[in-house]
């Protein structure tokens, strides 16, 4: 029933909810949110010290390492973590407008250009079976992404009382 309900929907295939899920899971940044917890965090920290390349420099600059090696860590870490903030911000963006497509009744669309948008409303099975992907598949990535974001506030706000204990 849902299958003759697909092929009866006039949204172009790239535009419909489940397809923009189907591609987000299966890209290479994406799909980083889906793994094991260690496997995540990994990345992460993968993310961060690469970072450092760019952090360290400005930090070195500001805060000599020779002279002041505890601020010059702090600043670095923090500089850093801008780079990871940002992939986890684009992150929490693309999870985010997908889990809205999929959980509105309505789909918005363009078949050929911005200027021709037109409404589809989805029947209740589509619905249903979406909001289930919502509940079981995107809501636990989300829930992640404002776990790590919480952490990310969590280690700012250590470090800036260590800081101010300097």
């Amino acid at each position: 029933m849902i299958e003759s309900q697909v092929s009866n929907c006039p949204v172009p295939f790239e535009q419909q909810p489940l397809n923009e899920y189907e591609q987000l899971k299966s890209s290479w940044l994406f799909r980083d949110c889906t793994l094991s917890w260690r496997e995540y965090i990994t990345k992460l920290t993968w993310i961060w010290s690469l970072s450092w390349a760019i952090a360290a420099p400005v930090a070195a600059v500001s805060f000599p390492p020779h002279k002041e090696i505890a601020r010059f860590l702090l600043c670095g870490s923090a500089g850093a973590s801008i780079g990871v903030l940002l992939l986890l911000l684009r992150l929490y963006l693309g999870w985010s407008y997908v889990q809205n497509r999929l959980a509105s009744p309505t789909i918005s669309y363009e078949e050929s250009g911005w200027y021709d948008g037109q409404t589809w409303t989805k029947p209740q099975e589509l619905l249903t079976r979406d909001r289930l992907i919502v509940s079981y598949q995107i809501k636990p990535i989300i829930q992640r992404l404002q776990i790590t974001f919480s952490g990310l506030a969590v280690l700012f706000v250590i470090g800036t009382i260590v800081w101010h204990l300097l």
